[in-house]
């Protein structure tokens, strides 16, 4: 208003000087220009701030990549997080598994399969939607409940391979948290190697017999559906050639679970071995198209690679306030660890490093949403960020000192999760292979 009525004026003062009327349509015109600018300015939303100029690295209402709605869901999914997860984690880590009740409570806020259309049962929203429940996990420390692979990595093979019975039967149970899912690829002799699986199905009449079994499998004691890896075609030109995905049961004949796995991480989330013994597999079960699922993996295996990156960021955001309230309070030689040196440009080199990883990884984001993300780059976000996520747990344990080696610090536990992140999705060493042969291959 100031700056209106100061134009205001000056073209007063000009009408009042001026007698040449080439000059007052002149001022007049740039009057106008101006109000329109001002117009314009007022009706447009101030611009967000990214992380780097935020006052934490977890802040509402920054990044450019989302808007106010973007906003509104966040509160909600940290209130989920921080009611209905944090208070109970501890007895889960004890168990081994989170609670069936925490899934459906997830279902019943609109927390699962977030992307799934509306007219398969889902709530419809956007992949910034979906990366906030993703954010939001890490932020609470929390990495039990297998959110993100139920609902980013296997609900979109069914929704996209899968036929109309297969999504109106499963995707609304899936979406609810009443059904909970796993993916099995993983062999004791192939993990990121997947032309190695030796889980095989064959048919008879109509039917498939499976056998095989499956190893490191997130979700998989809990599972209610499992999408499974095998091969179908043992004289196909190329393994790659001869796999399909189905979709089993637990219940079925002849599939049985093993033991939870024994973590060094990841405490409460049911990490499982699979066992098929000649499990009759109606033709129902196959999940697209025969001897298709190789390609079904790689279409697939970019957004799983996406969702890792994106965590290990967040994960670097929720350890590094986690450190800077940390040295702000511990004392030593008579004032907070926060004053010395060689603190504060340990935590200027971390915060750097870790806008820089959120800068990339928003723009994978970015590029997901437009349907633009290639497997290259999907891999060197996956790489890249699950190895930063390694080297800040490290030198923000470093800094709590003894205390970030008892297992009641929240670094502590952020330090033994973030191991895994560069081992599974396809391990960091695989997804430099990826990167380089998109270097030096032909054009």
């Amino acid at each position: 208003m100031f700056v209106k009525n100061v134009l205001q004026e000056s073209y007063h003062g000009i009408l009042g000087v001026c007698r040449r009327g080439q000059l007052i349509l002149a001022a007049a015109r740039r009057l106008q220009h101006s109000q329109g600018q001002l117009h314009d300015q007022a009706a447009r939303p101030a611009a967000r701030p990214e992380t780097s100029g935020a006052k934490t690295l977890m802040d509402i209402g920054t990044r450019r990549i989302f808007n106010e709605d973007h906003d509104l869901f966040r509160q909600s999914v940290r209130r989920f997080f921080l009611e209905e997860v944090i208070p109970h984690h501890k007895e889960w880590e004890k168990a081994g598994q989170v609670s069936r009740e925490v899934w459906e409570k997830a279902g019943q806020q609109g927390l699962l399969g977030v992307m799934t259309p509306e007219k398969c049962g889902g709530i419809g929203g956007d992949l910034f939607s979906a990366a906030i429940t993703w954010e939001e996990q890490m932020y609470s420390n929390c990495s039990g409940p297998g959110f993100a692979l139920h609902s980013d990595i296997v609900m979109p093979y069914v929704i996209n391979y899968g036929n109309k019975e297969q999504i109106e039967r499963f995707i609304p149970q899936l979406a609810a948290g009443t059904c909970i899912s796993a993916i099995a690829m993983t062999e004791p002799g192939a993990g990121s190697d997947l032309q190695g699986v030796r889980t095989h199905a064959k048919r008879d009449g109509s039917d498939w017999i499976l056998n095989g079994n499956k190893v490191f499998i997130t979700n998989g004691w809990m599972a209610d559906l499992v999408v499974v890896v095998a091969v179908t075609n043992r004289e196909a030109k190329t393994a790659a050639h001869g796999i399909s995905l189905f979709l089993v049961e637990n219940g079925m004949k002849g599939f049985q679970k093993g033991r939870k796995l024994e973590k060094i991480g990841l405490k409460a989330q049911d990490t499982a071995e699979l066992f098929f013994e000649d499990v009759r597999l109606p033709a129902a079960a196959l999940l697209g198209e025969e001897n298709r699922g190789f390609y079904y993996l790689m279409n697939e295996l970019p957004q799983e690679r996406l969702v890792i990156a994106d965590m290990a960021i967040a994960s670097c955001e929720f350890m590094f306030e986690e450190t800077r309230n940390y040295v702000s309070q511990r004392k030593a030689f008579g004032k907070t660890i926060a004053h010395l040196q060689t603190v504060q440009h340990k935590l200027a080199e971390l915060k750097t490093e870790i806008c820089v990883g959120r800068s990339f990884v928003d723009s994978c984001l970015q590029l997901h949403a437009e349907k633009r993300l290639d497997a290259s780059s999907a891999s060197m976000a996956k790489f890249w960020a699950s190895d930063l996520q390694n080297k800040v747990a490290t030198q923000c344990l470093q800094l709590h000192g003894g205390w970030g080696y008892m297992w009641e610090y929240p670094i502590a536990k952020a330090f033994v999760d973030s191991r895994i992140q560069p081992i599974y999705g396809g391990t960091n060493e695989i997804m430099k292979e990826l990167i380089a042969r998109t270097i030096v291959s032909q054009k």
